[in-house]
């Protein structure tokens, strides 16, 4: 294949990545506690035997795949009014029970399973420094402290259910993106320095009309690439057919 079509290539395979990459954000604007990312990519540059007319080795550069990058900015925090939603202001994650393991989130829209634990909404229990934390209707109304203690009030006198285990990690970008607003982590985990606020949820840092402007412009560079590529293959035609036209 001709070493422009492969330019073209990678970058048309640059772009579709960078739609599926805005593509979740916009779906997941309305999702608590998520984090933004965007597409990452570098330069790989490939050396090649010149062509009639050229001297030495020839550079090409392509498009390559580097990942993702996660905005991990603090997202607005709204009250809901519901006493098991819990925002997060600062630095820190809520820890939660998998089947795989510890997985940690910044989505704080709980509730309480049919035995009373605190789950999230896919019905993996929260960990209190004791592990799960169990809430009985006879515990009364619920309060949580900036700390994540929990407590309620039974005639008159305080008591203490739990507390939440809030974590933080050194290198929160280095924590791995499981799907369901879930986060693993291979380093340790330290305390977090996050505020709870109860009766809250803190929104998504996406902002969708940012996203839908990246969106065109990742449209348009694609276009012009897929344009690009359809003129190269023209003249390969045309110069074949010509080429064949030829008489021997």
């Amino acid at each position: 294949m001709d070493n422009s079509l492969l330019v073209s290539l990678s970058q048309q395979i640059a772009a579709y990545r960078s739609m599926d990459v805005i593509a979740n954000n916009i779906a997941n604007a309305s999702t608590p506690g998520f984090k933004r990312e965007s597409a990452k990519f570098e330069e790989y540059v490939s050396q090649v035997r010149p062509a009639e007319g050229q001297t030495g080795p020839q550079a090409i550069s392509f498009v390559k795949d580097a990942g993702t990058t996660r905005d991990i900015s603090q997202g607005n925090i709204t009250s809901t009014g519901a006493p098991l939603d819990m925002a997060l202001s600062g630095k820190g994650f809520f820890t939660v029970a998998t089947p795989q393991g510890e997985r940690y989130t910044r989505d704080g829209h709980f509730s309480l399973d049919q035995d009373g634990r605190i789950v999230t909404s896919d019905g993996y229990a929260v960990q209190g420094e004791g592990g799960a934390i169990t809430i009985t209707p006879t515990d009364g109304d619920i309060h949580v402290a900036a700390d994540g203690t929990i407590s309620s009030v039974v005639n008159g006198t305080l008591n203490q259910l739990g507390k939440l285990r809030l974590t933080d990690f050194a290198d929160v970008r280095g924590m791995t993106k499981e799907g369901g607003n879930l986060y693993s982590a291979s380093q340790p985990g330290i305390p977090a320095t996050a505020t709870l606020v109860q009766g809250s949820l803190e929104s998504s840092n996406v902002q969708p009309v940012l996203e839908i402007s990246k969106m065109i412009e990742v449209m348009r560079a694609y276009e012009a690439t897929a344009t690009l590529s359809k003129s190269q293959s023209d003249l390969n035609r045309d110069a074949v057919a010509k080429l064949g036209a030829m008489p021997n």
